[in-house]
């Protein structure tokens, strides 16, 4: 069953659409650290918009968190693994040959379904003005 929308909410809903220009996809980076259970907890995302050759990444790595799901979790490779994300969404030499490629086929790389400690979560779409915040505000919470 449908809601009524009020006018007002109505012009705001039509302002907040006028406002985001930009589609936008991210996805959530999981630690699994025991993947055949399947258990995971968000360490990370990933922010892509193709209208402004936007692509990063904000981390965060609660070894505690992670530790419940597992304690003897490889924090450490854990850390290092969303490092090199880091870098890759950076692009460049240090990104190594990851970097070289296009920030989309980046993104792509980034979120393919793997069998990992680190994985991905569904990529979702958005709209947003900038994806500077769209990202902050992904990754506060």
């Amino acid at each position: 069953m449908a809601m009524a929308q009020t006018p007002a909410t109505a012009r705001a809903a039509a302002h907040a659409t006028a406002r985001a220009t930009h589609s936008v996809e991210y996805a959530y980076l999981r630690a699994v650290p025991r993947v055949e259970l399947g258990e995971s907890v968000n360490v990370g995302v990933l922010v892509y918009c193709q209208a402004r050759d936007f692509l990063a990444c904000a981390t965060w790595l609660d070894p505690d968190r992670v530790r419940a799901l597992d304690p003897a979790a490889d924090i450490e490779g854990l850390a290092a693994a969303l490092g090199a994300i880091s870098r890759i969404c950076r692009g460049g030499e240090h990104a190594g040959q990851a970097g070289e490629i296009s920030i989309g086929q980046r993104f792509r790389w980034l979120t393919a379904p793997r069998s990992a400690v680190l994985q991905p979560g569904p990529v979702h779409l958005g709209l947003c003005c900038e994806p500077e915040e769209t990202l902050h505000r992904l990754s506060v919470g």
